[in-house]
């Protein structure tokens, strides 16, 4: 199989200079892009760690709590649990910014989610059971965990995005470009070489004829 080369390309020495200037960036570039690559890597693995931790305590909370909301439904009945429920002021404030890992930008959430007392979410006492007390604390808990988990898989989604992005590149530079300007390279100065023989021949031939003619 004939090793492939770059088309259109002049063997002179000025293009031979340029090729193995362009063949040592390649080869640079083949190299920070496989530390960005591992570096990646690396990185998705340990968030990786996280996300299993955020999404176990996060399902488990929501599970907690749609339990206690319906117990609270049972004792109380879904007509009392929606009026306590509209009693309830919002008090979540969210703050979506980024941040860089290994120049990918990712999301960064800053969130307050005040707990609240008894008193704060409005509705009365003696008309609620304390499973709705309960729900309720465990929906602001798990509103918390979602957020974080939010953050975490967009992260890794981007993360994994980018390694793969990163990875044809690598290969790219390491199958595809830095094999033909190589063998461009080489193909380049064999031609020269090749004319630098003829070169040779031709002015020994000269040089032999004009000898004769002066002989």
């Amino acid at each position: 199989m004939a090793q492939e080369t770059i088309e259109g390309i002049n063997p002179t020495r000025m293009e031979l200079l340029k090729l193995k200037d362009r063949e040592k960036l390649a080869v640079k570039g083949h190299s920070l892009l496989k530390e960005k690559r591992d570096a990646l890597i690396k990185e998705f693995f340990d968030i990786l760690d996280r996300v299993k931790g955020s999404r176990g305590n996060a399902e488990k909370t929501l599970n907690e709590a749609f339990n206690d909301l319906t117990s609270a439904q049972i004792v109380m009945g879904d007509l009392a649990v929606q009026k306590a429920a509209l009693s309830v002021k919002e008090s979540v404030d969210v703050d979506i910014d980024s941040r860089s890992i290994m120049g990918v930008s990712v999301p960064l959430i800053d969130s307050k989610i005040d707990s609240k007392t008894l008193i704060d979410r409005g509705y009365s006492f003696a008309d609620t059971s304390v499973l709705l007390d309960e729900a309720a604390r465990k929906f602001e808990k798990s509103l918390s965990l979602i957020l974080e988990l939010g953050e975490i898989e967009k992260t890794i989604y981007l993360l994994a995005a980018e390694i793969e992005s990163t990875k044809r590149r690598v290969n790219a530079l390491e199958h595809i470009m830095i094999p033909r300007l190589q063998n461009t390279v080489k193909s380049i100065e064999m031609r020269l070489e090749e004319m630098e023989r003829e070169n040779f021949v031709r002015l020994k031939m000269i040089k032999s004829s004009m000898a004769e003619e002066d002989a």
